[in-house]
């Protein structure tokens, strides 16, 4: 028996509020547990999904999907019901299915695509989130009968100032995060999870990265952005559980159910204008940021996280944090919120002009969209706004973590 025809026979006895047996059921026991074993694995089951207050891992590979035309609520309860399963075994340095890419039968496909043979679960973290667009289209067609399931704030982000928007790297149905610390690993997730999607959602876009961008435990070093500056210094750590419970995780307040204890990921494609900036003094990139390119401390003194002082004037009355900056307009003082941030820098090649397609893939849990709407607003006068363009967006919700013998989002057929 194939394994669509096993998950099929699974998805089968599924009606809306029950939990799958089976082939989930049996996987879900293979990462029940909290935290990181000793092989680098992370237990992809538990209160709220991982990949969020994970350490940030150093590789990304992220993929939107579209369901399509033909698919139903039953082949999309089955797609998160084979993508669950999948997950625990994948998230283990596992193949997809007992099976996997060797053991299956000689005559058909092999289930698991084989070139993560061998590896270790590199911290492999899958996470999986609904766009507005599962539950309403943009011509408000409810498609799998999830429309009064839909949170009030998940819609489409508005536009910002200098967005540049392309379709192809905006929107989806679905999405899957897959961070880890071997690039090989992340990406044979995606591919894995996408062959199990063939037939009901096709990838709508997807974005590789290297190089965290942010550090989302206090034991991680703050990293450096393309541009060269050390990036995410006053990110919520995983160890601030009242940061968390502040600004990241959906409260007990929010009426849908299906999405308390989750969050909201916003995603965010920004091309840097990489040539142009190498040409600017160092004095000048410095002001542009609001803090210093080496140690990474304000400009109004200190070390790195000392508290930036937004009052204090050169000796020529000028703030010494200029107004303009990116630090003065992005700090919190202002906007009166926090996010957790998991971007990754990325290049994408090179365009006719010799020139890199180079940048950050921004990425940032939420309580509520509203918190990164405040601070993207306000950075409408953002010196750096000369040397990046926002060209990608996107918003997801993030259900909390499955139960043990349940599938991401169960909550939400019930």
């Amino acid at each position: 028996m194939s394994r669509r025809a096993l998950f099929g026979l699974v998805a089968a006895g599924v009606g809306t509020g029950a939990v799958v047996g089976g082939f989930a059921g049996a996987a879900s026991r293979i990462a029940s547990s909290a935290g990181q074993d000793a092989a680098g694995a992370y237990a992809f089951f538990g209160e709220h999904q991982a990949g969020i207050t994970t350490p940030a891992q150093d590789r990304l590979h992220f993929a939107a999907f579209d369901l399509t035309d033909r698919a139903t609520r039953e082949d999309l309860i089955q797609l998160l019901t084979e993508w669950t399963a999948a997950a625990a075994r994948l998230t283990q340095g596992l193949d997809v299915s007992e099976a996997g890419a060797v053991n299956g039968p000689e005559l058909l496909p092999p289930d698991d695509t084989g070139e993560a043979v061998g590896l270790p679960a590199s911290g492999l973290t899958i996470t999986i989130g609904f766009g507005p667009s599962l539950f309403r289209t943009a011509d408000g067609v409810d498609r799998f009968g999830l429309a009064d399931k839909q949170p009030a704030e998940l819609v489409e982000l508005p536009l910002f100032a200098f967005d540049l928007l392309e379709e192809a790297s905006s929107g989806g149905d679905l999405c899957i995060q897959a961070c880890a610390n071997d690039p090989q690993v992340a990406v044979h997730a995606i591919r894995n999870l996408s062959r199990i999607a063939f037939g009901t959602a096709r990838i709508r876009w997807t974005q590789l990265g290297f190089g965290r961008t942010s550090s989302t435990s206090t034991a991680q070093a703050t990293p450096r952005n393309l541009f060269g500056f050390k990036d995410g210094t006053a990110n919520i750590k995983a160890e601030e559980s009242e940061a968390l419970r502040d600004f990241v995780w959906v409260g007990d307040d929010e009426p849908q159910s299906w999405l308390r204890g989750g969050s909201y990921l916003v995603t965010r494609t920004i091309l840097m204008t990489i040539e142009n900036w190498d040409r600017v003094s160092l004095a000048e990139q410095n002001d542009i940021v609001g803090r210093d390119k080496g140690e990474g401390a304000p400009l109004s003194g200190g070390g790195e996280f000392t508290e930036p002082d937004f009052a204090l004037r050169t000796t020529s009355g000028d703030p010494a944090i200029p107004a303009s900056s990116h630090v003065r307009l992005a700090h919190r003082t202002h906007s009166g919120t926090r996010m957790l941030r998991r971007g990754y820098n990325f290049v994408d090649g090179s365009n006719d002009l010799g020139q890199l397609r180079a940048g950050l893939f921004f990425m940032s849990y939420q309580r509520s969209p509203q918190q990164f709407i405040d601070v993207q607003s306000a950075l409408a006068t953002d010196a750096m706004n000369e040397y990046i363009r926002h060209v990608g967006s996107a918003l997801f919700a993030i259900p909390r973590g499955a139960r043990d013998g349940s599938f991401v989002g169960a909550e939400l057929f019930d």
